[in-house]
């Protein structure tokens, strides 16, 4: 066979090649919905809730982009048929994640972080939002999913007011967590005494550490909460069962989570999402629980500060309070140039957590206190994508 011969074999050869990895990409980006219009995020929009009317779903439209466990988004508002300025908050009790929060807690600090970003939201748009916590009573906890359903965790009453320039309102349309790796700059003394300034109940208490014992006892505690975490598989398919692999599913489910989730952005967000469509192993079993627990290794070696919300009790009102001053301090934290990711594997309360969950309260929160949030908190060394957010409509409950 001649050189020529030879050379145009391989010419051809590689061309092919070429073609057909060109051909798989295309489809990669097909499969991932690359054309696909993101409605997941229209409720990021400022403009968004200026669609509506009624200025208790304005108000709701903005609760919803508040930071909430495994972003269920477990909210439902009932409008009072009666008086206009009224409305209540109920906890979907069909969103439960009852294999990490058995004891329904995260549910309950879910329902604080709305509650804030209501408040917040009806100080810029002219309404004084006052909050009354469980207005027909506390839950029946023996027979909680069915009190969930028949009691309001909040009844929300509105008051016509002057338009008051929230300081915290811009900080609301950002992304409530960063997952990525944090500069190593300390906080200064004046960022921890307005972080922790912004705490008004009298039963709890915002700490900060960033000295070098506690960043690694506490980062500690971290990875071995997610070691448990990633070696329990009844946890982990339950976040698998919320993981929406593409923009398809992702505007048909508008909740749970995503590869953006990962750090995953740009084109290289397409690709992922097209391989794990066609190859769903990759972000399951094995693979799965390698990745959280070398995710959390990445998050722990680049935090250069933690935050912890506790309570002196662990009641239900205790428990929506840490959520009202958990959305406060991520507010604040972005006012700061400040950015902060949860970390509440070793606050979950499975048997199989039972053991650091146990020994980090000894460490850190004596007489009996619940630490109701762990918290990553530094500057950011790059923007992370918004998460999915449902209609604000779909919260309604409809008689």
């Amino acid at each position: 066979m001649s050189k020529r011969t030879v050379k145009k074999t391989m010419t051809i050869i590689l061309s092919s090649i070429g073609a057909l990895l060109i051909i798989a990409l295309v489809s990669l980006f097909i499969i991932s919905g690359i054309f696909e219009s993101p409605k997941y995020l229209e409720p990021w929009q400022k403009t968004y809730s200026q669609k509506f009317d009624d200025p208790r779903i304005q108000l709701a439209a903005h609760g919803l982009l508040a930071a909430n466990g495994h972003n269920m988004q477990p909210w439902e508002i009932q409008l009072d048929k009666d008086d206009p300025m009224v409305f209540y908050l109920y906890a979907d009790s069909d969103r439960l994640t009852s294999e990490v929060d058995p004891f329904s807690r995260q549910m309950m600090i879910t329902q604080g972080t709305f509650l804030e970003y209501v408040k917040i939201a009806g100080d810029e748009l002219g309404y004084k939002a006052a909050v009354e916590l469980f207005p027909d009573g506390g839950y029946d906890e023996q027979k909680l999913q069915e009190s969930m359903k028949t009691k309001p965790v909040a009844k929300i009453m509105l008051t016509k007011d002057k338009p008051q320039n929230n300081p915290l309102y811009d900080s609301m349309f950002l992304p409530d967590t960063n997952r990525a790796a944090y500069q190593s700059n300390k906080l200064t003394y004046e960022q921890i005494d307005h972080l922790q300034a912004i705490n008004t109940y009298a039963n709890m208490s915002v700490k900060i550490f960033q000295d070098i014992e506690n960043i690694e006892k506490l980062g500690s505690y971290v990875k071995k909460g997610a070691a448990i975490e990633a070696g329990v598989n009844r946890v982990m398919q339950e976040t698998e069962t919320i993981f929406r692999a593409n923009e398809y599913q992702k505007n048909k489910y508008r909740y749970g989570f995503s590869v953006e989730g990962k750090g995953t952005s740009g084109i290289m967000r397409h690709i992922m999402q097209g391989l794990v469509t066609v190859f769903p192993f990759m972000n399951s079993g094995k693979a799965a629980s390698d990745m959280f627990i070398q995710s959390t290794r990445t998050s722990v070696d680049n935090t250069p500060a933690y935050a912890m919300i506790i309570t002196n009790d662990n009641n239900r009102s205790s428990q929506v309070k840490s959520g009202m001053l958990y959305s406060r301090l991520i507010l604040t934290a972005y006012s700061l140039g400040l950015v902060m990711q949860p970390l509440s594997q070793v606050l979950e309360e499975y048997p199989e957590m039972k053991e650091p969950y146990s020994s980090i309260h000894r460490d850190y929160a004596s007489d009996a206190g619940t630490i109701q949030m762990l918290v990553r908190l530094g500057k950011p060394t790059k923007e992370v994508p918004q998460s999915m957010r449902r209609d604000v409509i779909d919260l309604l409950i409809r008689e």
